[in-house]
């Protein structure tokens, strides 16, 4: 049986994305388009009559929770919230967001309004090379709520829904103590990477990462190489959550009377929402395959006696970034430990 842990941890560090402050980069983008916000926003809203409400910005998601991975394209997803103090009650979300929309257009080549966020997208070549994604939301008497639909969006498309960030980086992050949070972190990115390995990322056939996220907080237990042992064992810890995640596969019947295959996974706070609730019925048959297969690649891996082998095989799920030790290097290690047991005997 191979000793995998410290190509996990090799991995981890090639994947993971830290926080704002850890990326100057990602701090630059974030930092010009709140200036640009700051300086358009109130001539937009005079444009229309109105008084530019006050509000402020808030980094949100993967970047707060410490669980987002570099992106393999370099198409960085820069999250930002935008909330404005204004009571929903009056303002119309769709409204709102075409003022932030208008603010930010023609401040690159490709800016949209899309259904969840005004989109900012910085291309290099022609192809996408950045995008921020500005959620806009109204924080009205402690409550937030978030602002859906486009411009042309039905009626019924168009609404304000449940926002609850903070509560939800509370809930995961005091679920776990310092070194377990840290290999639920850890969990969390290797489902991310193997995600964006796996899936074409256009589209919603991908899972969410934010479902997949959950989905380990739902099902991660700490794990150890051993009873007796302090070392983590992260292949052992992702293995029950994708055991989990499989069992939790169900037959559902659907209001057209079908029957479809489905995980669902309800984010914790409000509006308790399946993350994977747009996902259809081929792209859920197809997510179960790739869970089985990563299963069974993390059980073939753990049981090759050969370190190389069995990271090939992790490779072969998670693609180029986990580390292959080379043959020199494994037969000096199977060298050193042979010659260690002929000293002890």
């Amino acid at each position: 049986m191979a000793r995998l842990q410290p190509y996990f941890a090799e991995f981890n560090d090639n994947i993971k994305l830290g926080e704002y402050s850890d990326n100057q980069t990602l701090r630059d983008k974030r930092d010009i388009l709140r200036a640009k916000l700051d300086e358009r926003l109130p001539v937009v809203f005079a444009a229309h009559g109105e008084e530019c409400p006050k509000y402020y910005f808030r980094d949100p998601g993967s970047y707060r929770l410490r669980t987002g991975v570099q992106p393999t394209d370099g198409d960085f997803d820069i999250d930002q919230g935008l909330y404005f103090e204004v009571d929903p009650a009056v303002w119309k979300p769709v409204t709102l967001k075409e003022r932030v929309f208008e603010a930010l257009d023609g401040h690159t080549k490709k800016v949209e309004l899309r259904r969840s966020c005004v989109t900012v997208y910085y291309q290099k070549g022609g192809e996408d090379e950045y995008h921020v994604d500005f959620a806009v939301n109204a924080d009205w008497n402690g409550q937030t709520v978030l602002a859906k639909g486009k411009s042309n969006s039905a009626a019924d498309l168009k609404f304000w829904e449940e926002s609850n960030q903070e509560s939800l980086e509370s809930t995961i992050l005091d679920r776990f103590e310092q070194d377990d949070r840290a290999q639920f972190r850890r969990s969390a990115r290797y489902l991310k990477e193997w995600k964006n390995e796996r899936f074409a990322s256009a589209g919603n056939g991908a899972p969410l990462g934010i479902g997949l996220t959950i989905a380990v907080l739902d099902d991660f237990q700490p794990k150890f190489a051993s009873a007796l042992s302090m070392e983590r064992d992260d292949a052992g810890a992702l293995i029950d959550v994708v055991d989990a995640m499989l069992d939790r596969f169900r037959d559902t019947v659907t209001n057209e009377g079908d029957i479809e295959r489905r995980l669902e996974v309800k984010l914790p706070v409000g509006p308790h929402n399946d993350l994977f609730a747009r996902m259809t019925a081929k792209q859920m048959e197809t997510f179960e395959g790739k869970l089985t297969a990563l299963r069974e690649a993390l059980d073939d891996a753990i049981d090759d006696a050969d370190p190389r082998a069995a990271c090939l095989t992790l490779r072969g799920v998670f693609g180029e970034r986990f580390p292959v030790p080379s043959e020199e290097e494994t037969a000096n290690k199977a060298a050193r430990v042979t010659v260690g047991h002929h000293q002890s005997a």
